[in-house]
């Protein structure tokens, strides 16, 4: 059984829709622990409801990106995971995370990359960007991560169409849908062996 890390930031949806797959057996793995930059997140309080080790770091961590880098590094070793999920965690991951999890984290990211991916490009800013620039498809990207933001190699993808009257909200409701989906199914395929990391 594959043994999950998840990174969060926000509300956590991404994170739950991993946790529904890993409680009905879904997916062949248990989060052993969520760990989040904002210690007011929502994420936290349904992680602990579901007895889950959910961590938050400080305002000092989060400043000094070492400090943070380092935080990260030595929880997820503690908890033996195997595979990290970014789920709407707004820091950037580190060079110790990433030289010891090399290959094993992934991201989500609300766009068709590699369009609308990078520094700034995040939440409703890509889907205004979107929106902005008339496009006629969007979705979201599953990716692993490296050094630079949202510019690893691309696991999965899944479009939605832009309707004439969508606005960056409800574009946003749409890629949302279509990426709890996409990430519990591309999890599931790197636990079976269908995708080689």
């Amino acid at each position: 059984m594959k043994k999950l890390g998840i990174l969060v930031s926000g509300q956590g949806s991404n994170m739950t829709a991993i946790l529904n797959a890993c409680e009905q057996g879904y997916l062949q793995a248990e989060v052993e622990v969520v760990i989040s930059s904002n210690p007011d997140a929502k994420a936290l309080t349904k992680a602990k409801e579901r007895k889950i080790d959910a961590i938050s770091f400080n305002e000092t961590t989060n400043k000094n990106p070492e400090v943070l880098d380092t935080s990260i590094c030595e929880v997820l070793y503690e908890h033996k995971v195997d595979l990290v999920l970014l789920a709407g965690f707004m820091k950037k991951i580190g060079p110790k995370v990433l030289s010891i999890f090399e290959g094993s984290i992934l991201n989500i990211h609300p766009s068709l990359l590699p369009k609308y991916g990078g520094q700034g490009l995040y939440g409703i800013n890509v889907h205004r960007a979107v929106i902005g620039a008339g496009e006629k498809k969007s979705g979201a990207t599953i990716h692993l991560v490296n050094s630079d933001y949202d510019k690893g190699t691309i696991l999965a993808q899944k479009s939605v169409i832009v309707d004439a009257d969508d606005t960056p909200e409800s574009l946003a409701a749409k890629v949302l849908e279509v990426e709890h989906v996409l990430y519990v199914e591309t999890v599931k395929k790197i636990i079976e062996g269908n995708i080689i990391l």
